[in-house]
Parts: structure tokens; C-alpha cells; sequence
């Protein structure tokens, strides 16, 4: 599998990131038909090298013709609707400017829908964000991965007046984002930057075990004296490694349900998309007995789990934690005993194969022939040993 790898030594923005792909390999031209198909006028991408502490890179800017006005963020979504970019990357923009006009609101108290983009919204950053998931797309990464993120300090002049840096917006998108403070007095982090790595990056840490084919450096606008002002990325090929990806913890405390409800809720949750779910007995205030249900699902499954935890249960309220899971590859295989094929689950770990019967296959056969369930299990291990299996 190829993923990308995204150093933020010295922070990140939409620029920088578009410099970093074009210095892997991304061909401009391959990507300027891309950005035509958002059907914009007036605006022109050029790059070229340039040096940031004596290590060569390159460097993007968005020319856009005066008169570009102010887009809200229906507006933008729109554009992105309209064009001819396909479902996934038109999704993954959507994704990205929603969350950074959600980031806005929240900091200026109004609605996202309210928010008017500045130099933010305005055409350069529609060719910033979309360059990037266009130009992820074109360079074959299947996943992205980032170092924790540098922050500058000081203080900046935009639309608003005189914000903090790293601005507001920036901030608000990063939440559970892993960040290194600085003593660098720039805005080492723009909003459109944080906003496309905390929508793009499954995790924040150190690379997986990575074959490198392609390394960019991407050059931000400053020459900054205490680093090199570059965005580096990493492209490479992870093999038997760990697989990643993104989920939703939701929770709730019950102490006024009857137990006896709690069993065929988890069933429901389960039809419903939940990738896991679970009840922990707990002791809440004035000595109440009561059951914290917890379950794991898929963002795209998160609206439909909670209004069926709300229908289900007597609770009040939810809470809600986006976290990085990692996990074992895995693959299904059929297994064939005296009593017929039976499915296993098999993973990979450091090279090992590990074996998984299928609970609901061995509790069926267990049931159907009287014997002890166990045993069933032993069978489906034994017949794996043997090599009586086909992969499914």
C-alpha cells in the first residue's frame, strides 16, 4: 500500500503542501487539467525552486485576478458540487472546507453557513485544497500519515484585525491533533493547512515501516532564521505493517434502563454499522448503579448510531471522541472440517498468521450436531494446521 508521509517540522500550509506533491513527482500540467475541471476563471498556478536553509525545493503561487470576491461556504460547496472531479475527491473538499467554515463559526460565534472566506475561501484556496487531494489521488497514496505539527507564536493582520498566531481557526481545527509549540515568530500554520491534514491524515506519529520512493519539499513564503521553512512528504510503499483508520467513540451513561433491554440494543447497534460495542458496570453519584454504553463506528455511520442509541435508551445525552485506530490486516478464509466449511478470520502480525474461528459458524454447528463448542473451535484449528483452508 502507498501512503504519504507528512513532516511538519516547520508547520504546514495550502501552498506548501501543493510544492511538496509537485516535488514528488506530481506533473503540473497533470495537475492544472485537474483544477480545470472546477470551471474557475482568473486564476493561474505557477512553481519553481527555490532554497530554504540550503535545501532545494518547490515553491507554488496561486496568481488570482483582481476583483475575486468573497465566497460563502454554500457557495464553495457548490463549485465542488458542479465540477467534474468525481464523487471522492469532490467528497473529500467538501469535507475539508465544511470543517474549516465549522472552525470559523465556532471562533466568531456565527453558523457555518454564515461564514464568509476571506483570503481563505477566496479562489486561491479552493486551487490549495483541491490541488491537494487532486494531487494525493494522482500520485497513488492510499493513506497519509503526519509527525506531530510546529506552531509559531506572535501575532498576525488579516480581514478580522489583529488575531494571536497561531489564529484561531488554526487552532480549533487541530484539536486532538499531537502539536510542538515554538518560539518562531511567524504563522508557521495557515487555516487551510491545518484544515487539510487533520481532515486527510489517518494519525499523527511516527511513519510506519516505509519503503521510500519519493521524497518533496515543499517551500513556504518566509525565509525563516531559526529553520528551514519546508514542508517535507514522504511517499512510499508499507508492506505487513499495520492498517489505520478513523473512527467515532460514542458514549453514554445509563443508571434508569432495565438490564434486560441492554442485550438486543447491542444487537441493534451492531445492524446499524457499529464496528464494536460494549456495556461497563459503573458506580455513579449517590451510590446509583449503572452502565456506561460505549461503541465504536465509522464517521459516516456516527448520525445514524446516535439517533438509534437515543431511540433505544433512556439517555439524555452523548458524547462523541474522534480517535485513530490501528489495526491488523485480515482476510476471511474458509476452513474445511467434518462437519463442512466453517469461516475463520485470519490476521497477519510480524509475519505470523493467527487463526480466529467465526463465532456464529461454530456456534451453528456446535448446536446443530450436540457438541461442546469448544471443540468445534479445536477443529477449525486443527483443520487450519493442516493447510485445509482456501482463502475467500
Amino acid at each position: 500500500m502507498r501512503i504519504a508521509y507528512f513532516d511538519c517540522f516547520a508547520g504546514i500550509s495550502g501552498d506548501m503542501i501543493l510544492g511538496a506533491l509537485l516535488d514528488a513527482g506530481l506533473e503540473l500540467d497533470s495537475l492544472r487539467q485537474e483544477l480545470a475541471k472546477l470551471s474557475l476563471s482568473g486564476w493561474k498556478i505557477q512553481a519553481r525552486r527555490e532554497q530554504r536553509g540550503g535545501i532545494s525545493g518547490t515553491r507554488v503561487e496561486v496568481e488570482v485576478a483582481d476583483g475575486q470576491r468573497e465566497r460563502a461556504l454554500p457557495e464553495v460547496l457548490e463549485i465542488l458540487s458542479r465540477s467534474a472531479l468525481g464523487d471522492e475527491l469532490v467528497n473529500q473538499a467538501k469535507t475539508v472546507f465544511s470543517r474549516l467554515a465549522q472552525a470559523e463559526a465556532k471562533v466568531h460565534g456565527i453558523q457555518p453557513s454564515q461564514v464568509h472566506f476571506h483570503e481563505v475561501g477566496a479562489t486561491d484556496a479552493l486551487i490549495d485544497v483541491v490541488g491537494a487531494v487532486v494531487g494525493l489521488k494522482l500520485l497513488g497514496v492510499k493513506e497519509i500519515f503526519s509527525s506531530p505539527v510546529r506552531l509559531g507564536r506572535g501575532f498576525l493582520q488579516c480581514h478580522h484585525g489583529t488575531l494571536p498566531v497561531p489564529a484561531p481557526a488554526s487552532v480549533e481545527l487541530l484539536r486532538d491533533v499531537p502539536l510542538q509549540m515554538s518560539d518562531v515568530e511567524a504563522e508557521l500554520v495557515t487555516p487551510t493547512g491545518a484544515a487539510v491534514i487533520s481532515t486527510l491524515a489517518r494519525a499523527f506519529q511516527n511513519s510506519p515501516p516505509l519503503r521510500i520512493e519519493r521524497i518533496g519539499y515543499g517551500v513556504g513564503q518566509r525565509d525563516l532564521k531559526e529553520m528551514p521553512n519546508l514542508l517535507r512528504i514522504f511517499i512510499g510503499q508499507v508492506q505487513g505493517a499495520l492498517e489505520y483508520d478513523q473512527m467515532v467513540v460514542l458514549e453514554t451513561n445509563i443508571d434508569d434502563m432495565s438490564p434486560e433491554l441492554c442485550g438486543p440494543l447491542l444487537e441493534v447497534l451492531f445492524t446499524e454499522g457499529a464496528r464494536d460495542a460494549y456495556l461497563t458496570p459503573v458506580v455513579m453519584k449517590k451510590g446509583r448503579p449503572a452502565v456506561v454504553l460505549t461503541v465504536l463506528v465509522p464517521e459516516e455511520k456516527v448520525s445514524t448510531v446516535t439517533e438509534t442509541v437515543f431511540r433505544h435508551t433512556t439517555t439524555l445525552g452523548i458524547r462523541a471522541q474522534r480517535v485513530h485506530r490501528s489495526k491488523l490486516p485480515r482476510h476471511m478464509r474458509q476452513v474445511t472440517t467434518r462437519w463442512g466449511p466453517l469461516r475463520a478470520k485470519v490476521s497477519l502480525f510480524d509475519g505470523t498468521e493467527r487463526l480466529s474461528p467465526e463465532f456464529e459458524d461454530c456456534f451453528r454447528v456446535a448446536a446443530e450436531h450436540g457438541v461442546p463448542l469448544w471443540e468445534v473451535y479445536q477443529e477449525v484449528r486443527r483443520a487450519w494446521e493442516q493447510g485445509e483452508a482456501e482463502k475467500s
